[in-house]
């Protein structure tokens, strides 16, 4: 009896201790990047002919005249200095 009375606060006592371990500091790491992700830019940069927050809607009024009239700009590719090279070359359905 006395050994299964040690046992029984032995066993208890470590539950209690393992209760009162650190915690892992890369908990929640997932849901702070999620969060950072979602986060609006606080001092955001707009295009010089881009539309801005307050704008009366001219450049949008503008793009819609172009789109009817058939005179859109032109799309203007992004270049990047990463220098891997290659050809990512996905994509599906016919060309």
């Amino acid at each position: 009896m006395r050994f299964e009375l040690k046992l029984a606060i032995s066993a208890g006592a470590a539950l209690l201790a393992a209760g009162c371990a650190p915690v892992d500091p890369g908990m929640g790491e997932a849901l702070r990047y999620d969060m950072a992700a979602q986060t609006v830019d606080p001092d955001p940069v707009y295009p010089e002919d881009g539309a801005k927050p307050g704008d009366s809607g001219e450049h949008g009024a503008k793009a819609s005249e172009r789109y009817r009239k058939g005179t859109v700009k032109d799309v203007q590719s992004a270049t990047t200095s990463s220098g891997t090279g290659g050809n990512s070359g996905g994509g599906s359905g016919p060309r």
